[in-house]
């Protein structure tokens, strides 16, 4: 019977404790917030109310500066593609103009060599121009075969031992863009 008693006396110091303690080792349910409230301070929740409201003022300022972001970037990309080539057709103007003064000029010339002069003038400053571009044509003939860069049409026998597996002909001229193949070179390899 004394332990009986002795665990009722146990249960009821405890629950004397309890109502003081919150379980983690804090004092009774009133805190500071709780003693300022009863001072006339503001409540806890409007504190964290006009936080809350706070955060989704910046959450929603922040989203919408996104999407203004998002929209901006896609019409600048819009314009852009509209006027990807603008700066390759500037750069063809003046060519395609000497083009025209040549074509003027063959027609009533009587000095071919003269002529053939103007022309090769036109196509030197057509390929100087797109190699400031960035674009360079292969050198294919000689060099050993490689998929990567050339597009095979045929084979045939290899006119040395040297030449196995390598570039005999080269029946159209690749070309690379600031070191991407824009076009295959078509070659004809040795076996």
């Amino acid at each position: 019977m004394s332990k009986k008693k002795d665990r009722k006396e146990e249960e009821n110091e405890e629950s004397k404790v309890a109502p003081e303690t919150d379980g983690f080792g804090g004092g009774s349910g009133t805190d500071k917030n709780e003693d300022s409230v009863a001072d006339g301070n503001e409540d806890p929740c409007s504190e964290l109310r006009s936080e809350i409201d706070s955060l989704n003022d910046k959450y929603l300022r922040l989203y919408s500066e996104f999407e203004n972001f998002r929209r901006r970037t896609a019409k600048e990309r819009l314009d852009l593609m509209k006027s990807a080539g603008e700066d390759v057709f500037k750069l063809l103007l003046p060519i395609i103009d000497d083009f025209e003064r040549a074509r003027t000029n063959m027609e009533t010339a009587t000095d071919v060599p003269s002529v053939k002069e103007g022309v090769e003038l036109i196509y030197h400053k057509l390929v100087k121009e797109l190699e400031h571009k960035g674009l360079k044509p292969m050198d294919s003939k000689g060099q050993v075969f490689d998929s990567e860069l050339h597009e095979a049409i045929t084979q045939i026998p290899a006119p040395s031992e040297d030449m196995k597996g390598k570039v005999v002909d080269e029946i159209e001229k690749g070309y690379i863009l600031n070191e991407k193949v824009i076009r295959y070179a078509k070659v004809v390899v040795g076996s």
